[in-house]
C-alpha cells in the first residue's frame, strides 16, 4: 500500500493526526522528527544550535530518502521538509501527500500549550509570534500547494481516511 505523507506548519496535527490514520488504517506511523533526533543523537533544538538549520535541512533529506514507496507508513514530516532539497517531489513521486492547512490563530494557540521550547524556529515567549508563523506559512504554501490533498480547517481521521481513500 502507499505511503501517506501529512505536511503542514509545525502544531497543524500531523502526529496527533498521523497516528489516529494510521491505526485505522493497520499501518505504522513514522514522525521524520524523531528518526532525525535518533539518527543524530541529539535533539532537534540542539542540532539547530550546534550545526543550524542547513544541516538540520540535510538531515531531513537523508532521513526522507530512506523512506521507500510502499511500506505501509504514515509519515509525519517536519514543518518545513517539504520546502527543501526537492523534498515535496519526492514525497509526491513516492506517496499520497496530505496538507494539514490549519489557522495561524490555531497555530499559535496550540504552540502556547506546548511544555517547552521545543520548536527551534518558533519560541513561546517571542512577542511577534503570530506574525512569524504568518509569514512562514506565506512562504512555505506554494510547496504544501503541491500536496495531492489539501484538508482545512479542524479535521479528524475519518474526512482523512476518505479523501486518502480516493488514492490507495
Amino acid at each position: 500500500m502507499k505511503n501517506i505523507y501529512l505536511i503542514g506548519m509545525p502544531s497543524s496535527g500531523k502526529s496527533t493526526l498521523g497516528k489516529r490514520v494510521a491505526d485505522a488504517l493497520h499501518y505504522h506511523f513514522v514522525d521524520t522528527d524523531k528518526l532525525i533526533v535518533r539518527e543524530e543523537g541529539r535533539s532537534i533544538a540542539d542540532i539547530f544550535a550546534q550545526k543550524g538549520e542547513a544541516y538540520f535541512r540535510e538531515a531531513e533529506r537523508r532521513v526522507l530518502r530512506t523512506i521507500r514507496p510502499g511500506q505501509s507508513l504514515v509519515v509525519s514530516t517536519g514543518g518545513g521538509m517539504p520546502c527543501f532539497h526537492d523534498n515535496m517531489i519526492y514525497i509526491n513521486a513516492t506517496g499520497v501527500s496530505v496538507f494539514l492547512d490549519v489557522s495561524v490563530e490555531t497555530l499559535v494557540a496550540r504552540m502556547l500549550l506546548h511544555q517547552a521550547d521545543d520548536r527551534p524556529l518558533y519560541r513561546q515567549a517571542d512577542p511577534d509570534l503570530f506574525n512569524t508563523l504568518q509569514q512562514r506559512y506565506q512562504d512555505r504554501l506554494p510547496f504544501y500547494s503541491q500536496a495531492h490533498i489539501t484538508v482545512t480547517g479542524e479535521t479528524d481521521e475519518e474526512d482523512v481516511l476518505r479523501q486518502v481513500g480516493e488514492y490507495l
